[in-house]
């Protein structure tokens, strides 16, 4: 009979193949140590602290700043003696910083290229010696789902560099939070704070992405996207000329058809699939081709799913406007469409995108506010900047009207709103000091185009009153004679340096 081995004992015994095998792992796990060390090493030179004092305009008081903010980012060392960082990094920056790793030294630096719709930027140093013993990072591929990556930053709560290692869960088209454009992302499960904004997502010594945001919602923990390796390529390609030209749009809009009901209305088989068209802006690549209620099938070589989507590879499926995004300005773009069931193909030029599908326009950045005070009434162009200057909380604190305005589509003949900010008190506007956020829909009669379009009408006005009038009939009227005559005074006691922003009235 044979006793069992005590299970204090079975691990203190080793044979030869299990002594080999331990010390083969011990050597694996220091070599793998040893490999990653000497990566980082390599890359953490390359890996720049940037500082940025911002000033951004105050769209209540559209002719002052806002009191100057201090923050830091991140950045990476590529070539062209070139610093690869977000936007909003250094979105209104009046001064720019850089400091190397392990250099107390800061070196000013300037901002030569931005790209807000992909929160990318590109930063330099003109002094030469700054990048002498840099090296230059390079671009790798979108890495592969749940393959680890590192995050280098510089995030708040310490001056050294941090290092976080994380998992590519998934990537697909996001808001991005700087600009609202819907973009490739990559989301990874490492911590992202304030200060790595800028710093790049490593694999295998290359820049895999440009970490940008973190979730705030507020129901994940360690969520944070970053900009894939196709849109940093797309960027550095617009830049190379240094004019913006950003990413094309085609001009129309789009809703999926899932329904099967719905597919056979707009005359689609069973086992045909799109997305059906909504909305042909004029003047756009789409307009004289597609036409509402036809059926985009394939864009760009890719077949478009009853859900949008567009199977890029094996492991990517995603929103179709990614094979737009892939194109540059001046780019043919084939697409294949249905109307009324019988199938076309036609090609569409790659086009700048208008300034604004919508009346109210998106959030601009390094851009001075236009204004126009006229009998003492401030003008100003309803955007988002405008909306989001009623705080954190802008969707739920600023005017009904004027959020109602952002699901508005804007037209030739009606661009942008108007609104009447508010009434600077003085005798030629008695009777209206109470008047906010008033949006102006006529002028004498006239409708209001866009900012400009009313500014010109009101400047030239040849009539003894001017009769602003809303939507719901409301009037104001201002004389005329009275309104010029008393704009000096009322600008020197609202201490107003200029009755409109500069360039407004410029040929």
């Amino acid at each position: 009979m044979t006793s069992a081995i005590p299970a204090a004992h079975s691990t203190s015994k080793f044979t030869p193949v299990s002594l080999a095998i331990t010390l083969f792992c011990l050597l694996f796990s220091a070599g793998t140590h040893a490999q990653i060390s000497d990566e980082i090493r390599a890359v953490e030179s390359s890996i720049i602290k940037i500082y940025t004092t911002a000033a951004a305009p105050d769209y209540f008081t559209p002719w002052r700043l806002l009191t100057p903010t201090q923050s830091s980012g991140s950045g990476s060392v590529i070539s062209g003696n070139r610093i690869l960082t977000n936007a909003h990094v250094v979105a209104n920056a009046s001064y720019v910083q850089v400091q190397k790793h392990n250099d107390p030294n800061r070196y000013t630096a300037r901002v030569v290229f931005v790209s807000h719709a992909s929160d990318l930027a590109l930063v330099t140093v003109d002094d030469p010696a700054f990048f002498a013993d840099l090296e230059a990072l390079t671009l790798g591929p979108l890495p592969d789902p749940q393959e680890e990556v590192y995050v280098f930053g510089y995030p708040m709560g310490g001056r050294t560099m941090s290092i976080t290692k994380g998992i590519l869960s998934r990537v697909e088209q996001q808001i991005y939070a700087h600009s609202g454009d819907f973009l490739l992302a990559g989301q990874i499960d490492a911590a992202i704070n304030p200060g790595n904004s800028g710093g790049p997502v490593i694999v295998d010594g290359k820049i895999v992405g440009v970490v940008m945001q973190a979730n705030s919602g507020g129901r994940a923990e360690n969520l944070g996207y970053f900009v894939p390796p196709d849109i940093i390529n797309h960027v550095l390609t617009d830049a190379e000329d240094g004019v913006y030209d950003g990413f094309p749009d085609l001009g129309f809009r789009t809703q999926d058809l899932e329904s099967p009901a719905a597919k056979e209305a707009y005359g689609l088989t069973a086992d045909q699939s799109g997305v059906l068209v909504i909305k042909v802006f004029e003047g756009s690549p789409a307009a004289g081709i597609l036409q509402e209620n036809d059926v985009v099938m394939k864009i760009a070589g890719f077949a478009v799913a009853g859900d949008s989507t567009i199977a890029v590879n094996e492991s990517l499926q995603t929103n179709f406007k990614y094979a737009i995004d892939l194109q540059q300005i001046g780019d043919n773009i084939e697409i294949e469409f249905a109307r009324k069931g019988q199938v076309m193909t036609s090609a569409l030029v790659a086009s700048k995108r208008q300034e604004s599908y919508g009346l109210v326009k998106p959030e601009a950045f390094d851009e001075i506010p236009e204004y126009y005070v006229y009998g003492g009434v401030l003008f100003v162009p309803l955007n988002m900047n405008l909306i989001m200057r009623w705080g954190p909380d802008w969707n739920r604190t600023a005017p009904v009207n004027l959020l109602q305005a952002r699901d508005e589509w804007a037209s030739p003949e009606r661009r942008e709103l108007v609104v009447a900010l508010q009434v600077l008190a003085a005798d030629v506007n008695l009777g209206y000091h109470d008047l906010r956020n008033w949006v102006v829909d006529t002028v004498n009669g006239q409708p209001v185009r866009d900012f400009k379009h009313f500014t010109q009408m009101v400047h030239d006005n040849a009539s003894p009153h001017v009769v602003f009038r809303n939507s719901s009939g409301y009037q104001v009227v201002v004389d005329h004679q009275e309104a010029q005559a008393s704009e000096q005074a009322i600008l020197e006691q609202y201490r107003i340096p200029t009755a409109w922003s500069d360039g407004l009235f410029a040929e």
